[in-house]
C-alpha cells in the first residue's frame, strides 16, 4: 500500500466526522469556492469529486442529501494506455438562489443559472438557464421557478417560518398524526 492511500485511510474517519458535523466548513476546507451563504444538508464528505476546487457555489444555495458534483470524466481512463495525455475536466458553477435536490448529479462543465431548482436524482449534464426547474436523466426543463412558486403559494401549509420540534408538532397536527 502506498503512503498516500495509507494516509487517506487513517484520516478518512476524521474527515467523515467533520463533513457530517459541519458540511459547509468541510467543503470549504477541501477547496470548494463559496461566494455567500450556502446550506448543505447531510454530510459533504462524498459530495465533491477529486477536484473540489473546480466547484463554485454562489449565495443562497441549498444542497440536499446525497447530491454529487463531478468535475472530471473518468470515461477516458481505458484509452490512456494509447493516449496518455487524454483528460476531460471542467468547472461547475451554481449561481445564486438555487436548490439542488437529494441525489442530484451535476456533471463537469455545467453552469446552473440563478433561481433554479434541480429535482431529486436529476443528472445535469448541460447548462441550466436562469429561472428553470430541471429533472430526470438526462435533466430536462420541467417548468419555470415562477410557475412553481405560484403553485407553491396556493398549496402552502403556512409553516415555513417554523423550525425544529414546533414544526414537527405542526405537521402532526395538520396531518392528524399521533405523536406516539
Amino acid at each position: 500500500m502506498n503512503f498516500y492511500r495509507l494516509k487517506d485511510a487513517i484520516s478518512m474517519p476524521l474527515g467523515m466526522l467533520r463533513a457530517k458535523i459541519n458540511p459547509v466548513r468541510y467543503a470549504k476546507s477541501i477547496g470548494v469556492n463559496m461566494h455567500g451563504k450556502v446550506t448543505i444538508y447531510g454530510s459533504s464528505y462524498h459530495m465533491f469529486s477529486s477536484e473540489p476546487y473546480l466547484v463554485t457555489l454562489h449565495d443562497n444555495v441549498f444542497i440536499s442529501v446525497g447530491a454529487r458534483f463531478i468535475c472530471h470524466d473518468g470515461g477516458v481512463l481505458p484509452f490512456r494506455k494509447d493516449y496518455p495525455t487524454l483528460d476531460l475536466a471542467a468547472p461547475i458553477t451554481v449561481k445564486s438562489n438555487c436548490f439542488i435536490g437529494a441525489g442530484a448529479l451535476i456533471m463537469r462543465g455545467v453552469t446552473i443559472g440563478e433561481n433554479c431548482i434541480i429535482a431529486a436524482d436529476a443528472v445535469v449534464a448541460k447548462d441550466v438557464p436562469d429561472g428553470m426547474i430541471v429533472g430526470g436523466n438526462p435533466a430536462r426543463v420541467i417548468k419555470t421557478t415562477e410557475e412553481y412558486l405560484a403553485s407553491a403559494k396556493e398549496r402552502s401549509l403556512g409553516i415555513g417560518h417554523i423550525t425544529g420540534d414546533p414544526k414537527h408538532a405542526e405537521y402532526k397536527r395538520i396531518f392528524g398524526v399521533d405523536g406516539t
